[in-house]
């Protein structure tokens, strides 16, 4: 007996390792073709919630038909699916990119994945039936310890150490052996689930089914906990970074929260549980009242990952108190489980950008722990109700007030895949109307209209900013060819003289109205402008030649870094659209990471001088503190005066190694 549950607790630990190890490996193959957009993780955390939910059905069905000659099928097919994947990964549209994102998982490992979901609740089954107990609740707890390990190692040893396409590799062995496991175990448990009625406990029938309320349960709680892991991954990956370091992160805590909630239930009894939920409902009531604020990085990320701690220990605990008494009812309990997860991710990353022009993910979100709390705590008494209903009373004054402060002096909100942008209007220096186009809480681009500052550029693009010596500089007395990866509010257009040529890339189709029609950058600007849709490296590599003589690589969302402009390969094709001695300059502000030395790295390995220019902020006519770094060949570019007095050497790091397409690490470059 005791031999039998060491094997299958083997088999659902290397299920579930590689369930989770191919989450992050396949997001980050897919954040290329889509600009680096930080919703790439939210749209995969859909699918992979999705995936999860078909792999449940099917182990539910499976364990009543038992048809055990498809499941040999399909661990086959399974496999050759992971060597192909393995071999080349299946390219993306960027034109639909949400049906892109699930069509690719689809085809690529979709078939794996559902094997791999599959098994944990599979074989607790078959266990319970070789062993004749009751369901062995606790290997599900063991499935996401090994989950949470796999999340562990991979920012910490599979990404900084393994190109992606040796990740791949060595994830289509590790599926290889788990097939083979798992066909051993099938075959092995034939003998005992023949028919679909296999042998119970004897005293199942004296137990009572579970009621219609608890199987509602079993879906909203784990939507509740859904909903909370992908609208704090939002965030953090739209304001900080769209890398797996953060991704990982609320995952990892969301798994810590089913490990607890079904190894330790009572680790944290409810009514302390409920009382630590009020303080964060508190405190982020406070933070969302701070519509034009930020956290610091250590502060955010702490805060969001104790509130998803504590909401999804909640949530999870709540509904495995609410577990089924009968074996034959668990894997309903999974299924109904997984349509949870399935239905909260799809509600935040999915619906919520489709139904809202701003983003009250996380106020919507803390509104429906809220009221999971007043219904699983009704039975409580008086006070316990009274609490729970005021707090969901607040949360919904607070989503019409986050409404209201949204809407105030906001000529135009808009969100979409890419962003949730918002023009907000106010009255600045010198007493004239200010636009600043806004994705969240960072500004995108600034325009002073009085008639002394509408053409001056402004934020960080100032005169005497990286980009701003750069213009000056590069070409005195011809017309000057420019290209810039990444819109914003056309702020660089400013610069445009008569005969001068820019061509903007903007991957986000929302950019381009806001930028022509409520600021003015672009259309009063002496130069000739165009703006190409689409990626800007992706658009750059479909072109000619385009001969410019300076190429802006200024395509962050706030502080996310989209790295597949930050390769070998990358520089090696901007190279290929300048002119013999053209500047490449890369706006490298940022709060959390320092991407100076990979820069650099990348000029010595592309043979060009780097340089670091740094400016600082004028309040009264909007310019930031900025740094950028300038890249080129010609050398005299740099020592003219103009240039050397602002510029300095750049500071390398010896833990940073050259970024390609097939590797990239952020971990070394974090504050």
């Amino acid at each position: 007996m005791n031999g039998s549950r060491s094997l299958f607790g083997g088999a659902i630990f290397l299920g579930s390792f590689l369930l989770f190890l191919v989450e992050p490996i396949a997001a980050k193959q897919l954040l290329p073709a889509l600009g680096g957009s930080a919703a790439v993780w939210i749209t995969c955390l859909v699918f992979f919630q999705t995936a999860l939910l078909a792999a449940y059905l099917y182990a539910h069905w499976f364990s009543r038909r038992s048809h055990w000659n498809l499941h040999f099928v399909l661990l086959l097919l399974a496999t050759g699916s992971a060597i192909a994947w393995s071999i080349q990964p299946v390219s993306l549209n960027s034109t639909h990119p949400i049906a892109s994102i699930f069509f690719a998982l689809s085809v690529s490992i979709g078939l794996p994945f559902l094997m791999l979901g599959a098994t944990s609740p599979l074989l607790q089954v078959w266990l319970a039936r070789i062993q004749l107990t009751g369901i062995p609740w606790r290997l599900y707890a063991l499935s996401n310890l090994a989950s949470l390990l796999a999340l562990a190692l991979y920012p910490t040893i599979v990404e900084p150490y393994f190109t992606l396409h040796a990740q791949r590799l060595v994830w289509c062995c590790g599926f290889a052996a788990f097939a083979i496991v798992s066909a051993v175990l099938t075959w092995k448990t034939r003998s005992h689930a023949q028919a679909p009625q296999s042998p119970a406990p004897a005293d199942e029938s004296q137990v009572l089914p579970a009621p219609a309320s608890h199987k509602l349960l079993w879906v909203l709680l784990p939507m509740g906990a859904a909903m909370q892991l992908s609208a704090v991954t939002g965030y953090l990956t739209a304001n900080i970074a769209a890398i797996p370091l953060l991704w990982i992160l609320p995952l990892a805590v969301y798994l810590i929260t089913l490990i607890l909630a079904f190894q330790f239930p009572n680790l944290l009894p409810r009514g302390i549980t409920s009382r630590l939920l009020v303080i964060l409902l508190a405190g982020l009531v406070w933070m969302l009242s701070q519509t034009e604020g930020t956290l610091s990085i250590r502060l955010g990320i702490a805060f969001f990952l104790a509130e998803v701690l504590i909401s999804c220990f909640f949530c999870h605990a709540e509904a495995y108190a609410l577990r089924p008494r009968r074996p034959s009812e668990s894997t309903l309990f999974y299924l109904l489980f997984a349509a949870g997860g399935a239905l909260g991710s799809f509600l935040i990353g999915i619906a919520s950008p489709l139904i809202f022009s701003n983003n009250y993910d996380l106020v919507i979100t803390f509104l429906v722990t809220a009221l999971l709390a007043l219904a699983v705590n009704w039975s409580s008494g008086r006070p316990v109700r009274l609490l729970w209903s005021t707090a969901c009373i607040l949360l919904v004054v607070q989503v019409f007030m986050l409404h209201t402060a949204f809407g105030r002096d906001t000529p135009l909100a808009e969100r979409n895949f890419y962003a949730s942008l918002r023009v907000r209007q106010s009255i600045g220096y010198p007493a004239a109307t200010v636009r600043t186009l806004l994705n969240g809480t960072i500004q995108h681009g600034t325009q002073i209209f009085s008639p002394e500052l509408r053409h001056t550029p402004t934020t960080y693009y100032a005169n005497d900013s990286g980009v701003g010596i750069a213009m000056h500089q590069c070409c005195p007395g011809r017309a000057r060819n420019i290209g810039v990866i990444g819109l914003g509010v056309g702020t660089i257009a400013a610069y445009g003289q008569p005969g001068d040529r820019i061509r903007f890339y903007e991957i986000n189709p929302a950019v381009p109205p806001i930028a022509n029609n409520l600021f003015t950058y672009i259309r009063e600007s002496a130069a000739t402008i165009d703006i190409v849709e689409g990626d800007g490296r992706t658009s750059l590599a479909a072109e000619t030649p385009q001969h410019f003589d300076v190429l802006v690589v200024d395509a962050f969302s706030g502080d996310a870094i989209p790295l597949h402009l930050l390769t070998t390969q990358a520089v090696a094709l901007y190279r290929r659209h300048l002119n013999p001695g053209g500047i490449l300059a890369f706006h490298i502000s940022n709060r959390h990471v320092d991407l100076e030395p990979e820069i650099a790295l990348l000029a010595k390995a592309a043979g060009m001088q780097a340089m670091r220019v740094s400016s600082f902020e004028i309040k009264e006519t909007d310019e930031f503190s900025a740094t950028w770094m300038l890249l080129s060949d010609n050398a005299e570019f740099f020592s003219l005066p103009a240039v050397a007095d602002h510029a300095r050497a750049p500071v390398e790091n010896p833990s940073v190694h050259l970024w390609t397409d097939d590797y990239s690490s952020l971990l070394p470059l974090i504050h």
